[in-house]
């Protein structure tokens, strides 16, 4: 029975198939081949390319590498095979040459095609994916090179995305960092201990914190220069009165040899850099704390900031911590003391990184086996919460806490705990009330921050507005008289349509003249009473006129009539 052999090519630009000419002596000439894949006369003489679909666009080539990356069959793929690839006869067995052995799998699982991976198949997809471009007419070496480019470049944006609310990353390199300064902040203080010591022995046995160390190093400088007035200084770093004196007494009687003042200078530059060196590292916990509240707060409310940040640090994000179960937590940081343990057939361990929580700290020692199971149970129940709950809150993860100290107190005293069924049903109406008051502060904060784009956009409008009204078509500004013109024409248009400016001018001019009256009249009357006064002499002239009116109406009507009689007679 003899075999054909068809290989299957992912490039940027689509999906090719080849065939490979007479592949049981191709299979037997192995290093023959080797020597052919880099002359392409040679190597188009074993390899003809059979078929070629392209990507329609940039997504769908994304969509098919990513499906590819991880092991599944893209229905455009699948129609490809089913389409091209010939089924296998009786005399003939059709076997498909794949790069990976997942997707193998998948194919013939699916597909019902024997694939294969090894051997002269590597040899070949080499040899393709160098003369790729001669093979189809309208690619080029340039062509074939951009979409490569541009294919790896959108993959690597893909996998790279992250959630901007979720960001675990920051935890990731936050920790590590914090990590690498308390190493590099003791070994500097160390090299401050062990060089000021020349001048000043006696210091180090006064004061232990390194801190403090290093900013009296920076304030003390010459010991022969320490003057009473500087006590007050001394006490604020120091924080206590009897060091103080014990600082002024070494000093007066102190071993140490003389310090020059280039010497001097350096250890005070040095100790300048490790005492920013501290404070950064404490601004940098403060934003560990903080991001460890957005991220994973039951986590850290249930074994404090920094061991959650190292949990999620040693499982690469929180989806992976969350993944992971309890067993895998316990000993999470302990690899090497597991892989010894299995391989010698020794005692494996009982915890890892969360050795350094308190609870371990404080159990016995018979304890510290059961404690470190229960804890690490509670740990991936905290960081499911945190990775799969739309609104984070740190409620159901007090509860855990809680239920890690009565285990505790279990194990001291024989105190039985609280039911866990118990405990959970009060965590969940607790935290889905915690959930409606973190979304109406949200929602407040969305409507304050509405209203206050509002006013933004109103305010630059007005401001437009207000520049356009004092330009003039040439561009300069405009003149106050030109301001108060169309101050009363803006008046006319919102007044009726007969009314013009003049009268507009009138009525103002009438306001001032009732101030005015107002102010000669007595001192009891009020503008506002003039106004009264005046609207009702209005009125009485009014209802006089429409009298007037009436009257003349009827007499020019009894006028009309007699002139009819008249021209009738």
């Amino acid at each position: 029975m003899s075999k054909h052999l068809f290989i299957l090519f992912e490039h940027a630009a689509g999906y090719a198939l080849f065939s490979v000419k007479e592949f049981d002596e191709v299979a037997a000439l192995l290093p023959q081949v080797e020597s052919s894949v880099t002359d392409i006369s040679k190597f188009q003489s074993v390899v003809k390319l059979v078929a070629f679909q392209a990507f329609r666009n940039g997504p769908n080539s994304l969509d098919n590498i990513n499906a590819i990356a991880a092991g599944e069959l893209h229905p455009d793929l699948q129609t490809f095979l089913e389409k091209e690839v010939p089924a296998s006869k009786k005399k003939v067995q059709v076997i498909l040459g794949v790069g990976d052995s997942k997707i193998g799998q998948v194919i013939s699982d699916t597909l019902g095609i024997s694939c294969q991976h090894a051997g002269i198949v590597t040899e070949i997809m080499r040899g393709i994916r160098t003369h790729f471009p001669h093979f189809i007419n309208a690619l080029t070496e340039a062509t074939a090179g951009k979409a490569q480019l541009g294919l790896g470049h959108s993959y690597s944006r893909d996998k790279v995305k992250f959630n901007v609310n979720r960001v675990d990353n920051m935890i990731i390199q936050s920790i590590s960092l914090l990590d690498q300064l308390d190493k590099d902040i003791n070994t500097f203080s160390m090299r401050i201990r062990e060089w000021y010591s020349y001048h000043f022995p006696e210091l180090v046995k006064i004061v232990n914190d390194n801190y403090m160390f290093a900013r009296l190093t920076n304030l003390i400088g010459d010991r022969t220069k320490l003057q009473p007035e500087m006590a007050d200084s001394l006490e604020e770093v120091v924080m206590d009165s009897a060091k103080v004196k014990a600082i002024f007494e070494a000093a007066k009687s102190s071993m140490g040899i003389d310090i020059g003042t280039i010497d001097l200078i350096n250890i005070q530059m040095f100790a300048k850099r490790v005492i920013s060196l501290t404070e950064y590292r404490k601004s940098l916990s403060e934003y560990l704390h903080s991001k460890m509240q957005s991220v994973a707060p039951n986590l850290a409310a249930l074994i404090g900031e920094q061991v959650g940040a190292r949990l999620i640090s040693h499982a690469g994000s929180l989806t992976n911590l969350a993944k992971y179960p309890a067993s895998t937590v316990q000993i999470l940081g302990a690899e090497k003391a597991l892989f010894r343990a299995l391989k010698t057939r020794g005692n494996t361990p009982k915890y890892g990184l969360i050795f350094h929580s308190t609870f371990i700290g404080r159990a016995g020692a018979k304890n510290k086996g059961r404690i470190s199971r229960y804890l690490a149970n509670k740990c991936s129940i905290a960081s499911r919460v945190d990775n799969f709950s739309d609104v984070p809150t740190a409620v159901i993860g007090e509860h855990l806490k809680q239920q890690v100290e009565d285990r505790l107190k279990f194990y001291e005293t024989g105190e039985n705990p609280a039911k866990n069924i118990d405990v959970m049903k009060q965590a969940v109406v607790e935290a889905q009330e915690a959930r409606e008051k973190v979304l109406k502060q949200q929602k407040k904060l969305a409507r304050r921050e509405k209203k206050r784009k509002l006013k933004e956009a109103e305010s630059n409008h007005l401001d437009e507005s207000s520049i356009v009204e004092n330009t003039t078509e040439n561009g300069t500004p405009a003149k106050k008289k030109k301001k108060k013109k169309t101050q009363d024409d803006d008046e006319v248009i919102t007044n009726d349509a007969d009314t013009t400016v003049e009268e507009v001018k009138k009525k103002k001019k009438k306001k001032t003249q009732d101030e005015d009256e107002a102010i000669t009249n007595d001192a009891d009357t009020t503008v506002e009473e003039v106004k009264k006064s005046k609207k009702k002499k209005k009125k009485k002239s009014e209802v006089e006129d429409s009298s007037n009116m009436e009257v003349d109406e009827t007499e020019a009507v009894i006028t009309k009539k007699q002139k009819k009689k008249k021209s009738a007679e």
